[in-house]
Formats: C-alpha cells, sequence, structure tokens
C-alpha cells in the first residue's frame, strides 16, 4: 500500500513541477532609430539652411519686432476677439443643440435653418456681409410699424468693426459648436432620460442637470480644438475690416519696411505660443472630466490558492495517475455490509 502511495505521490509531483521561468527577449526595432536619425538630420539641415543661407528670413528683423509694441497691442486684441466669440458661440451653440433635439417642431426648424445658413457659407464671406451691415442699415429705428420712428439711432454707432467682428465669428462658431454638443448629448445612455423621468423631472432640467454635464467628456476635446481653430481665424477679421489683431498689425509693419516674411515670422510665432499654452490647459481639462473613464474593477481574488487547483498535464502524466489510482482501488478491502 505504501508502494502504491509512493507511486501515486511521484505522479502527482511529475504534473505539478515548477516550469521553467521564461526569457523575455524584447522585440528590436533598428528602422526606428535610423528614421529617427534621418528626421534630425533633415530639421538640422533645415535649420542651418534658414540661418545662414536665407537672408530674406532677416532673423535680425524678427529680433527686432518680436516685442514690439504694435504686435503686442495686436496679441490682446486678438486673445479679445477669440475670448469674446468662444463665450458666445459656445452659449449659443449649446442652445441651438437642445433646440435641435427639443420635441417642439418650430425650434427644431429654426435650429435647422441657423445650422444650414452660417455651416453653408465661408466664414470670410460672413465677416465681409457683417462689415457692410452699417452700410446696408445705416440707421435703426424703433416704433409703431406704419407709423412715424419713436427711437432712432446710427448703426456706426452701436457697432463698431470689433463689434462686428465678434458677432460674425461667434454666429459662424456656434453653427459648429451646436454639432459638437448635440453630439455629446447622443452619446449619453438613454437609460438616464428614462431615470430622469422616473424621478419626475421635466425635459429641460433632465438636459441641464442629468444629461448635459456626463455629455462633457465628450464635448470639450472637439471644444479645445474649436478655441485653438478661433484663435486663428481671427485673422479673417480684416474682412470686417477690423485691422488691430495681431496679423493685421504684422501686415502693417510689413507694408511700411517691405519686409513681410520675417513679420509673418513673428505673428507665426505668437500664434504658436498661444496655441501651446492653450493645448495645455485643453489637456488638463480634458483629464479633469475623464475622471473614473476607462477604470477597470478589481480583479476578483480566487477563492483557492493557486497552488491547490490541479493542472493539465500531458497523456502520459494522465495516464500514470490513473494507473496509480486504479491500483489503490484494487488494493482496497471491500466494504462490509451490517448484518441484516
Amino acid at each position: 500500500m505504501s508502494h502504491l502511495q509512493h507511486a501515486g505521490g511521484a505522479a502527482h509531483s511529475a504534473v505539478h513541477a515548477e516550469p521553467e521561468p521564461i526569457k523575455a527577449i524584447p522585440v528590436r526595432h533598428p528602422w526606428r532609430t535610423v528614421f529617427a536619425a534621418v528626421v534630425l538630420i533633415a530639421v538640422a539641415l533645415f535649420l542651418y539652411d534658414a540661418a545662414f543661407n536665407r537672408p530674406v528670413y532677416s532673423w535680425d528683423v524678427v529680433a527686432k519686432y518680436i516685442f514690439d509694441v504694435r504686435i503686442l497691442s495686436g496679441i490682446g486684441y486678438t486673445l479679445q476677439l477669440t475670448v469674446y466669440a468662444m463665450i458666445i458661440g459656445v452659449a449659443l451653440g449649446i442652445t441651438m443643440a437642445v433646440m435641435r433635439m427639443s420635441p417642439n417642431p418650430v425650434m427644431r426648424s429654426i435650429a435647422w435653418v441657423f445650422l444650414w445658413l452660417f455651416r453653408g457659407t465661408p466664414v470670410y464671406v460672413q465677416l465681409v456681409m457683417w462689415g457692410m451691415v452699417p452700410v446696408i442699415y445705416k440707421t435703426i429705428s424703433l416704433g409703431i410699424p406704419f407709423t412715424d420712428a419713436v427711437f432712432e439711432i446710427t448703426t456706426k454707432d452701436i457697432l463698431s468693426y470689433f463689434v462686428l467682428a465678434v458677432i460674425g465669428l461667434a454666429l459662424n462658431e456656434a453653427a459648429y459648436m451646436a454639432e459638437i454638443v448635440r453630439a455629446g448629448l447622443m452619446s449619453v445612455d438613454k437609460g438616464q432620460n428614462e431615470a430622469a423621468i422616473a424621478l419626475g423631472l421635466g425635459w429641460w432640467h433632465t438636459m441641464s442637470r442629468i444629461v448635459l454635464p456626463q455629455a462633457m467628456r465628450v464635448i470639450i476635446p472637439p471644444t479645445g480644438n474649436e478655441l485653438i481653430s478661433m484663435l486663428k481665424t481671427t485673422s479673417l477679421v480684416v474682412a470686417v475690416p477690423f485691422t488691430l489683431d495681431l496679423y493685421s498689425r504684422a501686415r502693417d509693419i510689413s507694408a511700411v519696411n517691405y519686409k513681410p516674411v520675417p513679420l509673418l515670422i513673428v505673428a507665426s510665432l505668437w500664434y504658436l505660443l498661444v496655441t501651446s499654452i492653450l493645448m495645455v490647459g485643453q489637456y488638463y481639462l480634458e483629464r479633469h472630466f475623464a475622471k473614473g473613464v476607462g477604470e477597470r474593477p478589481q480583479v476578483q481574488k480566487p477563492t483557492v490558492e493557486t497552488g491547490a487547483i490541479s493542472v493539465i498535464g500531458t497523456a502520459e502524466d494522465h495516464a500514470m495517475l490513473a494507473a496509480a489510482d486504479n491500483a489503490a482501488a484494487s488494493q482496497t478491502p471491500p466494504r462490509q455490509e451490517g448484518k441484516q
């Protein structure tokens, strides 16, 4: 009997033998190094050529005007245009997105026409049209229809070119923000709406308190892209015409000193700096609204220790175990039945 037990123990020890550790060899990517070296060499050659072989860049002129008062003033106006247009565009875009999803057909139709008009025409054309408003509508009159005006004011007195530029940029941005917000609202599970209805919340409270806060995770990334795009789109306000933004000021200076290329470099450097700051802010804002997203639940711990779990072995191991079990069963004395 002890011999059989020894044989069975030997078979079990053979099945549960410690496996050899895996020697993981990392995959080598030699072409990555080659590609990186080629890119670095190309960038170095371009910088060397721009610094020493291209006098048209006029780096001394770039250094002279990079902190010029007129350029800094243009940066201030550019930032104002960006901030004001985005605030109005986001607010109006949210309104239009909610109207498009409203059960009211009149509100849906108004929102659809708004998006059709401002998304279907170029922003430059829109800015030109807004610049012509003081010419088309020279005065604004208020009063009872078909009677003398009670109040009349000249359009130029209340609508400066700066205000017209903000209005033009904001309305164009609102059309795109409406679709971004609508996509975010549609990404929220319908069960959230059903739960809000079960709690007795109305449609407006469901949108503003339940759906919209959850949709921010989807809305924030494209909104950040729109903000960066708006910063660069302000260079088109010359169509209004508004000529105090960064690009317009750089163009005015180049028209005097006949150095367009270095002034374009000055404007580009400032656009790059502001855009980089906005990208950093967008990263942290996205991370804030993405809290809890993509986190995996903790893996359930096994109730049985790994060492106690049988391991599937080879066919020979199973045959040895079966033979040992059969031999042990044949040597076991039969159970005596009790007396009747």
